[in-house]
């Protein structure tokens, strides 16, 4: 197996895992970057992931091989409701936002594994059969060398996770709305000032990063799971979260950071089809994509600088 047969292989299957990752560390910037801790978002990727599925199988047959795409749409706009707990919770009633986000998680897990119960009658979803599946994009895939690499066997949600990344980049640096959003979450008095509404500002960041969330979990569950259960979104809000924090809370730093943490995942998958790693325990592998998830967030690459109003709530009038 010569070097470019192994990038083949790793490039796809890193850019598969890191999609879902990307997404859901892109919704975790908007929230942080307005002051709101989001820890919730392991819970929000869990009810995209079973909202895509149930509506994955409900509407199959309607809406044919397009009924995944729908069904991402259906994971962001139930993910983006189900924010609006951790919005009113850690913005009206101004809760400490780690145990809100905790809380969210929780109930996540509760609640949808009680629908999954419910509506199926056993604990885990039937396999979807309209899932996203491994294509070669036109014409890039015939690219000499780097087609076979990044445009071969791939999938559409990891390039519609890049070109994402770059839009949440332009709209949080590039415009006036972004220009707010940022406000709030370093001084939100001063905002508060130039008569900038930080609740309604706080509010809409919390709900895109449940949207966006939303998305990753459908994504995960559509394109590595194809159904769902108590295991299927196991670590991986919280290692977007990790992503966010690796990448200093820019969204193409965390588009970087997933990238890196979707290889580690990567190697768990593919690492015995590989001549260097196929001797070492698979245990390792498994544990790899955690370790350096850890590593990122005691600061192994260095200090990051979190808004500096993050986690704090905000009363107006008041310092």
């Amino acid at each position: 197996m010569d070097f470019i047969q192994i990038l083949s292989i790793i490039v796809p299957s890193a850019l598969l895992f890191a999609a879902p990752l990307i997404f859901t560390a892109l919704g975790g910037a908007f929230s942080e970057r307005s002051g709101v801790v989001n820890i919730g978002l392991e819970g929000l990727m869990v009810i995209g992931a079973f909202t895509s599925i149930v509506f994955n199988l409900t509407f199959s047959d309607q809406l044919g091989s397009s009924v995944k795409w729908f069904a991402l749409l259906a994971a962001m706009i139930v993910a983006c409701i189900f924010a609006l707990l951790h919005a009113v919770a850690s913005i009206s009633f101004r809760a400490d936002q780690v145990v809100s986000g905790v809380a969210i998680n929780l109930l996540a897990v509760g609640l949808t594994l009680f629908l999954v119960k419910l509506i199926y009658g056993k604990g885990q979803t039937d396999m979807i059969q309209n899932a996203f599946r491994k294509v070669d994009i036109p014409v890039l895939s015939d690219i000499p060398v780097i087609g076979k690499i990044f445009f071969a066997n791939t999938y559409y949600t990891s390039f519609f996770a890049i070109i994402v990344a770059f839009i949440v980049w332009f709209i949080i640096f590039k415009t006036p709305f972004g220009l707010r959003l940022r406000s709030v979450g370093e001084h939100p008095m001063a905002a508060d000032t130039m008569g900038i509404n930080v609740t309604k500002m706080r509010y809409i960041g919390v709900m895109i990063s449940g949207a966006l969330a939303g998305i990753g979990g459908g994504v995960y569950a559509e394109s590595i799971s194809s159904d769902f259960g108590h295991a299927t979104i196991n670590g991986q809000g919280f290692m977007a979260l990790a992503a966010l924090i690796f990448g200093k809370w820019n969204p193409l730093g965390a588009m970087g950071a997933a990238l890196f943490f979707g290889f580690a995942q990567s190697l768990s998958i593919v690492g015995k089809s590989l001549p260097l790693l196929e001797n070492i325990p698979s245990v390792y592998l498994l544990i790899a994509p955690y370790v350096l998830t850890i590593l990122a967030l005691a600061g192994f690459i260095g200090r990051a600088d979190a808004p500096k109003a993050l986690g704090t709530p905000y009363v107006k009038g008041k310092r």
